[in-house]
Order: C-alpha cells, then structure tokens, then sequence
C-alpha cells in the first residue's frame, strides 16, 4: 500500500457548520500532499430531518438507530445521497477531487444484519480494498457513507464509527474520530492527551465522562484495539497534520490482546 493512509470520521452533525466543513476540507487538502486520506461519514441530522418531514418515527436501541427495512430507502437516500453529496461538493470548493462512494461500493466491506430486533442494521468486515486503492494512487479523496449491503442485497444501516474502523483495518491506517470537541476532557476542563481503558473507565465511574462522549469514548477504544494502535479523538477544525503528530487531541490507547476479555 501506498504511504500510510488516514480514515478520518465525521458525523453529518458537521453539515450544520459551513464553515468548519470548509475548514476540514482545508486540512485534508493539506493533508494529502502527503498522506492519502479517505473519509468515512454517519448524517444522523440529515436522516432525523428527512424522517421528520416524512411523518416517520425513529427510535434507538442500545445507542443504534432502529431500522425498519421500509425505512431504509429514506436512510439511503439521506446517508448516501444528500450527506455524501454535500460533502463531496464541499471538498470540490476546497480543490479536492472526491469520489462518494458507499460500504456496498467496489466490494469494499462484506456485512451482516445484527440482531433482528434492530432491523436493517449491520455489522461490517473488511472486504475488497482493490478500489479505494486504485483512487488513492491517483490523488482521489474517497468519500464513504456508512450504508452497506448483506450477499443477498438487502441494504444495511452500519453505525459510521463501526464503517470507520473496518476502512481502516482494511488499509491498515489511521484512524481520527472528529466532532465539535476538541478531545477528551477532565474533570477541571483540560484535554487529556492519552487514555486508556483503566482510565476511561475511571472517568465513566466519575462521571466526568457522560452520554456522547461515553459512547465516543467506548467506540475509540473498540476501534483501537481492533486496529492495535492509537485512535485519535479530535476537533474538525484541528490542524489534522498535528493531530497526527500528537499534538492536540486525545490518543486513545488499544487494549492489548492478552487483555481484551476485559473489554
């Protein structure tokens, strides 16, 4: 594979701020001067909007959106459709040249559905990485939505932070989860530079770390420790090149493999 890759996550939260969409594509501009680069994409606010309209109710269950197969052209629609697409042409204003590509797309990532009282939701692994490879080689920016499909063809609804890791396990990268925060904070407001799980878990029980950042927090160290290296929590205005370099941000540490039954 070509110089180290880097899977960055955004959730379609960041569709709602112009101005820190335009500042990420800036990054990853700079970025892939050096470094190929392929973003991964969840649109909770695009899907939610859509529903709303639709007179369509959508519910959670263990942290996962409820997914009925009737539902499922609309989550489509919105995730790879409208989020992609804005994203795409986002990009195209910052000089980049993206492609918006879905899991389901080129055999990239094989999925299963999970529980059935899920619905249409999935579980993904690595597939075929033929494709992305191909784009990167010659400077494309892979843009992914997190729709993919079982062998059958029924399309699945896979959680943005779960499609994220399995692109990165599938170029062997780095991975960044980027929202509005600028890291993990302690109790007194500072980021903290590193984390494990003894100390995620220490910040759960203080409850210092809460709600959407408990779930951000435990999916960094699932993807961590999946991938064996660090995944790094970050802003999506953050200079990505010192993000990179470990400076700013917090550095989520994987649990070794002889530990993990602790997880």
């Amino acid at each position: 594979m070509i110089n180290h890759p880097v899977v960055i996550k955004v959730g379609g939260a960041l569709l709602e701020s112009p101005s820190a969409t335009a500042t990420l594509f800036q990054h990853i501009n700079a970025l892939s001067a050096t470094r190929p680069v392929v973003l991964v994409h969840g649109g909770g606010p695009v899907v939610e909007s859509l529903m709303a309209k639709l007179s369509l109710t959508s519910t959670k269950l263990d942290g996962l959106r409820v997914t009925p197969d009737e539902h499922m052209p609309y989550i489509c629609g919105a995730l790879a459709g409208t989020a992609n697409k804005m994203l795409c042409a986002a990009a195209i204003a910052q000089k980049l040249t993206p492609v918006g590509l879905s899991l389901l797309d080129g055999n990239l990532v094989t999925c299963a559905s999970k529980a059935s009282q899920y619905g249409a939701v999935g579980s993904p692994a690595p597939g075929d990485s033929t494709l992305l490879e191909t784009l990167l080689v010659q400077d494309y920016l892979p843009v992914i939505s997190s729709i993919g499909s079982d062998p059958s063809g029924r399309l699945l609804n896979i959680n943005a932070d779960e499609a994220a890791t399995v692109i990165a396990r599938l170029l062997q990268a780095e991975l960044l989860l980027l929202s509005n925060v600028e890291g993990v904070m302690d109790a007194t407001g500072q980021v903290l530079a590193t984390l494990d799980h003894a100390d995620i878990e220490a910040l759960v029980n203080s409850h210092t770390i809460t709600d959407g950042m408990q779930v951000k927090t435990s999916a960094a160290l699932q993807a961590a420790t999946t991938l064996q290296r660090p995944v790094i929590i970050g802003s999506w205005q953050a200079d990505l090149s010192s993000l990179l370099a470990h400076s700013g941000g917090t550095r989520v540490m994987p649990v070794p493999p002889t530990q993990e039954h602790t997880l």
